[in-house]
């Protein structure tokens, strides 16, 4: 085995080259945020969706738009609001007269990357739109399927405060982000270099350094990378925990947890897990990786009972006693 994680070492060395390229590229944009980024990363490495929560002002939006600048593929920014139809996120049919017959209008959901900005702002016949292009990566008009080019990614954007007018996700759109991050405020020295740069004469910008072809081939890397079955098993009581808590010494829990994580969990949690230990330079899969991902593939898919919410205890509080629990290999 150790020769395969030696093997593995050097594939990773060559492949996450682009990392750095691209770490350094949205640097000269945003400061600090390097959760949020390392986040992006793994969201790019595992074709996985990525929903941004945090209060207006944290440079979401901008780090979204940032990164895909820094990558030599589409783009599409669609602003989320009440009077969006699900036609102007996928497209439709338009009638042609002078052939007399239907042709097909794609929408800007035919792009690579997608922000899909305050995205709680539309209602939930758009929400649904967006599923099948989600989960298949295709797309339904009229009679005719279409494929989504790889890579697919939805980078959607969400404010925790200012709830009027907004639509609360369905769960089965919530479930299908591979991540949840919560954005926190910048430290004293980052806001100070923030205020500094953003109130030059010349905003920087990000140029593109990678090509989609090299994020395609380190996925490749990211699915080979070993994890061994107790750290497999390790993943899999972590979710169990969840949904049946009372089996590993938890049974205060049971009153809190309306539903548990469901399988995707188990399937996130191990894809994310390898793509930290790739952006470790690292061929192998530790309990730590999962212990650092496992908030943010957890904090959505957990749903508290009314109880919970009485005593204000939120799904975060759950997941943090969860790991904090379940013995570590």
């Amino acid at each position: 085995m150790n020769v395969d994680i030696q093997a593995l070492n050097e594939r990773i060395k060559q492949e996450s080259a682009f990392v750095d390229k691209i770490t350094t590229e949205v640097g000269r944009v945003i400061v600090g945020q390097k959760y949020m980024i390392e986040r992006l990363m793994i969201g790019l490495l595992c074709n996985g969706h990525i929903h941004l929560e945090g209060v207006p002002g944290l440079a979401k939006t901008m780090a979204v738009k940032t990164l895909s600048s820094t990558i030599q593929t589409k783009f599409q920014r669609i602003q989320f609001t009440p009077d969006l139809l699900p036609a102007d996120l996928i497209g439709t049919l338009i009638y042609d007269q002078k052939n007399s017959k239907f042709i097909t209008k794609k929408g800007p959901i035919f792009s690579n990357l997608i922000l899909a900005d305050e995205i709680n702002r539309s209602p939930a016949k758009v929400q649904s739109a967006l599923l099948e292009a989600m989960q298949e990566r295709q797309v339904t008009i009229g009679e005719n399927t279409f494929s989504l080019d790889d890579p697919f990614l939805v980078l959607a954007t969400q404010n925790p405060i200012e709830q009027e007018g907004t639509y609360p996700l369905p769960e089965a759109q919530i479930d299908r982000f591979m991540l949840k991050l919560s954005i926190g405020y910048p430290n004293k020295e980052e806001e100070l270099e923030i205020m500094r740069r953003m109130t030059q004469k010349q905003i920087p910008h990000a140029n593109p350094v990678v090509s989609p072809d090299e994020i395609i081939k380190a996925r490749d890397v990211v699915h080979d990378i070993y994890m061994d079955e107790k750290v497999e098993r390790y993943i899999i009581d972590i979710v169990f925990a969840t949904r049946n808590p009372k089996d590993y010494g938890m049974p205060e829990l049971a009153e809190l947890i309306e539903y548990g994580a469901s399988p995707r969990a188990s399937i996130y949690l191990s894809m994310a897990a390898k793509a930290h230990a790739f952006l470790r330079r690292r061929g192998f899969v530790t309990p730590e990786d999962v212990r650092s991902i496992g908030m943010d593939v957890l904090r959505h898919r957990i749903i508290v009972t009314y109880e919970a919410e009485a005593e204000e205890v939120t799904a975060e509080d759950v997941v943090r006693k969860i790991i904090n629990k379940i013995e570590v290999p």
